[in-house]
């Protein structure tokens, strides 16, 4: 039914105002569901994929692929002064990856997905180091409490976390300083060059530890899908998606739609990995989301840099 024919008057109005900017906003937030729901998956099916291929390894084909991407499309963008700066950035977010995929070795796609979302909350504290921003209290409550569900996380909420959580405590910590570096750095470059320098970065870093750290040899089959939907969806469209979705959704509101991520980690982790969280895993679980979604609750009330900051670090997962 034509829009005039829906207002009842026979005329032949358009739409009423407002309407195309709301049916955009209302596919943006549609399409950054989706991808925060790939970046969810990708932890069951990056799991799987490390069980059987080295972790180096799987991060520089990984990379190598999303760099092919990138480049085809916003490589005219890089300027030698944009390569070298994102070049640099690039390391702390290969630190972040090489923890994280090294994590999910001896961790769960749940808990990995739970304790790397804790960078949200882990981004103000990095913000405040790096650039001396100041943020409200609420934020730095939200780091409590998100620090004691990782407490309750560990399954008894006494024995330490194990080195899989660990080394994602130390991917959510160079994610957290990542995001600091890029609002330091952001506003003096293009966001897309940027960002793909960045992806480029890292595949270089991968690729010269490649040899150091396992044969190089080509992946093995059962891994290829892994590849293609971290590489290609998770990092370059996923990327694509989100510059495309920032024109239609603020910044801080994306952040607070991302902070959903964890929870289709452990859904995935559940439906395609059988994974089960505890009693009192639950309610670590439940104390880490409230901690993620009051963190970008309050940076929407302050408006403050770093609110934009989860967005435009544009990592595949």
């Amino acid at each position: 039914m034509p829009p005039s024919a829906a207002l009842g008057d026979g005329s032949a109005a358009g739409p009423p105002p407002g309407y195309h900017r709301t049916v955009r906003r209302i596919e943006a937030f549609l399409l950054l569901v989706g991808v925060t729901a790939v970046w969810g998956w990708t932890f069951t099916v990056v799991r799987e994929a490390v069980a059987v291929w080295g972790v180096v390894p799987f991060l520089a084909v990984r990379f190598l692929v999303a760099a092919a991407a990138v480049l085809a499309v916003w490589g005219r963008r890089l300027d030698r002064r944009t390569l070298i700066t994102g070049a640099g950035i690039g390391l702390v977010l290969a630190a972040g990856y090489l923890l994280q995929t090294w994590g999910l070795r001896f961790t769960t796609a749940s808990n990995s997905g739970l304790i790397t979302g804790l960078f949200v909350v882990l981004a103000p504290v990095a913000d405040r180091i790096v650039n001396g921003t100041r943020h409200r209290p609420a934020v730095w409550i939200s780091v409590a409490v998100s620090f004691a569900g990782m407490a309750l996380l560990s399954g008894t909420g006494a024995e330490p976390l194990n080195r899989g959580d660990l080394m994602t405590l130390g991917c959510a910590v160079a994610f957290g300083l990542h995001i600091a570096l890029l609002a330091r750095f952001s506003p003096r470059y293009e966001a897309r060059a940027l960002a793909a320098a960045q992806i480029v970065g890292c595949a270089v870093i991968f690729l010269v530890a490649w040899p150091f750290t396992a044969p190089v040899e080509l992946p093995p089959r059962t891994v290829w899908f892994a590849l293609a939907l971290t590489g290609l969806v998770a990092s370059a469209l996923a990327f694509f998606i989100q510059t495309a979705v920032q024109r239609h959704i603020s910044a801080a509101a994306t952040a607070l739609i991302l902070t959903m991520e964890p929870v289709f980690a452990a859904l995935f982790g559940r439906v395609l990995g059988g994974e089960r969280l505890g009693p009192l895993q639950l309610a670590g679980a439940g104390l880490i989301l409230t901690a993620l979604i009051g963190a970008q609750l309050a940076e929407l009330k302050t408006g403050p840099a770093g609110a934009a900051q989860p967005m435009e670090r544009g990592r595949p997962k």
